[in-house]
């Protein structure tokens, strides 16, 4: 599993000019079911994506593809971990650390 953390490189108002796009990237993502969560950080400085079922390399791929990213909006911080726990509703993603 992944934790993408955006962090705005520029004003807000070129993120806001952006949105849309990035909205419509979101989507394509979640209807993909590649993002289980997503949302603005507080205060507003950037967001973070929840996502799984990609390796690192297509999640890389994927946040460059973010109209954020491309447009150089945002910076991308990119972790990976082993979701060993999780909410019953989350059951399906759970994960074991390799051996």
């Amino acid at each position: 599993m992944f934790v993408l953390e955006l962090t705005y490189t520029g004003p807000v108002e070129r993120a806001d000019a952006l949105m849309d796009a990035h909205i419509a990237w979101l989507d394509a993502q979640y209807a993909a079911g590649v993002f289980l969560a997503s949302g603005r950080k507080n205060p507003r400085d950037g967001g973070v994506i929840l996502a799984a079922g990609a390796d690192r390399a297509e999640i890389e791929r994927i946040a460059a593809a973010d109209p954020f990213s491309a447009e150089g909006v945002c910076a991308y911080r990119i972790t990976e971990f082993y979701a060993t726990k999780t909410a019953e509703g989350l059951a399906g993603y759970r994960e074991q650390p390799p051996a």
